[in-house]
């Protein structure tokens, strides 16, 4: 691949760097999106099966579901993309990773200056004492399963109708303040207040390089916009400017 010299010279320039991807990125590691042709909101309801509301009414249904996706996601596995995000922490002085999927692909690549700001689908939380633990079982053999305290337990996720988590969403937007370039890799642009971060990076004076399948809200603002799958454009960007 060709890129602009003034692309490569922005990625070898910056010293603090926020990476924001969307699931474009982990859609390549065969893990189904929400949104677009094959999304799994054209095969099922959303308000049946990520809101309270569909929790308190069906706990059951709720866990069914998000069973089927754990086992789902436990198949699948990292892909270059997440890869090299993760070999970008050693490298800029200052990184931050923050991603609306909750699939943990970003883990497994070793990333760890990471917010996923939707959750993790292998977090649970308890109804009841409301802490936090992960649930590695798969497939889970009670359902819905419970604390040890006996009451139920959620996927610790943001549904539908919920506020993002405030120290998650704080963190995100302290660093994106900071930053110098901000790079989105598979995202729609459309889902806030996520898609609002670009515009953010660019009211600092941030440059923003977007990575994507086809022009989103966020082409109109970046410096650069580079057309492809995450997987083999970011391994070709990076190489490129090593």
């Amino acid at each position: 691949m060709n890129f602009d010299p003034s692309l490569i010279e922005i990625l070898q320039d910056a010293k603090s760097v926020v990476v924001v991807t969307g699931s474009g990125i982990s859609s390549e590691s065969g893990v189904p999106t929400f949104r677009g042709e094959d999304g799994l909101w054209k095969t099922y309801r959303a308000e049946e099966l990520a809101t309270m509301q569909a929790f308190i009414s069906n706990p059951e249904l709720v866990w069914e579901w998000y069973d089927w996706r754990r086992g789902l996601i436990s198949k699948a596995s990292p892909n270059p993309a997440h890869k090299i995000i993760a070999e970008m922490e050693s490298r800029y002085p200052e990184f931050l990773l923050v991603t609306q999927n909750v699939d943990g692909l970003h883990r497994k690549a070793g990333s760890k200056h990471i917010v996923e700001i939707h959750g993790n689908i292998r977090l649970v939380r308890c109804m009841e004492e409301g802490k936090e633990f992960f649930l590695e079982e798969n497939p889970l053999s009670q359902l819905p399963p419970t604390c040890d305290c006996g009451a139920l337990l959620r996927p610790a996720v943001v549904w539908f109708g919920e506020m993002l988590p405030v120290e998650a969403l704080a963190t995100a937007q302290e660093h994106i303040q900071k930053a110098d370039l901000l790079i989105t890799v598979g995202t729609s642009g459309v889902v806030y207040p996520v898609a609002h971060f670009p515009m953010l990076a660019k009211g600092t004076g941030a440059r923003v390089i977007e990575i994507n399948m086809e022009r989103t809200p966020i082409s109109s603002i970046a410096d650069f916009t580079v057309l492809g799958k995450a997987g083999e454009v970011l391994p070709e960007l990076w190489k490129a400017s090593l």
